[in-house]
């Protein structure tokens, strides 16, 4: 029911992002070569750059501020680019109970879900040792999901995606670029030793989630009820 798709998800910049901390060492200096270069004009460009996502190959192209703004619309570049957006959402109150995920057949306690325009579905990926691996989506229970929580429907197709941890007793979701998804992927398939992954790469795993968390709004019903009841101006300083 499941198989494996690490060439269509696996990008060479980002497999080299993860290798820069390997058994819990320290990130290795960069080197002349691995300055980091726009993929479309070969601007030099800093580590925080945006991304276009090449919707043939599913690989995330690095982009100056230039010419990521050259495609923020999606006819730019012949429809084949799509702008990866900025958006990070914590979504404290996602309706996500345990028979639903159940249904959903993730065999795994970490995934990521994205609409794609290709298939015109709705896609599932879990992160594991050999790569991102495709998980054979039960779309009625994807549906119940989307009903439950409405903020789903605003995702935007192949870019976004909702990320969910549930490792280890958690129960957390995000609303993320899909790089995000992407980085969490060459993590753990760089990092994982063994049957259980060891201890080093379980703490970059929290580490990878803290961090996220840090950079992503808060985002739930009972949050936008206090800000939509505030009076004026005090929701625009939150």
């Amino acid at each position: 029911m499941r198989r494996p798709s690490a060439t269509r998800l696996a990008t060479p910049r980002l497999r080299r992002l993860a290798e820069g901390r390997v058994d819990g060492g320290p990130a290795n200096p960069p080197r002349v070569e691995d300055v980091e270069r726009c993929d479309l004009c070969g601007e030099t460009i800093p580590s925080e750059h945006r991304h276009l996502l090449d919707l043939e190959t599913r690989e995330l192209q690095c982009t100056c501020r230039a010419c990521a703004l050259l495609f923020d619309r999606k006819a730019a570049g012949g429809g084949r680019y799509l702008r990866v957006p900025d958006r990070r959402l914590s979504l404290v109150d996602l309706e996500l109970p345990d028979l639903v995920w159940e249904e959903l057949r993730i065999p795994v306690e970490m995934a990521f879900f994205f609409r794609s325009s290709k298939e015109q579905r709705i896609m599932a990926y879990y992160p594991s040792p050999m790569g991102p691996t495709e998980s054979l989506l039960g779309l009625e229970a994807w549906d119940e999901l989307e009903r439950a929580n409405p903020i789903l429907t605003t995702m935007e197709d192949d870019v976004e995606a909702l990320l969910v941890n549930r490792a280890r007793g958690a129960r957390a979701h995000w609303l993320v670029p899909i790089e995000d998804c992407y980085a969490l992927v060459g993590l753990i398939r760089t990092q994982w030793r063994g049957f259980s992954g060891g201890k080093e790469v379980w703490t970059e795993i929290e580490r990878f989630f803290a961090e996220l968390d840090a950079r992503s709004k808060r985002s739930g019903r009972e949050i936008e009820d206090q800000a939509s009841e505030a009076p004026a101006g005090v929701a625009e300083r939150r």
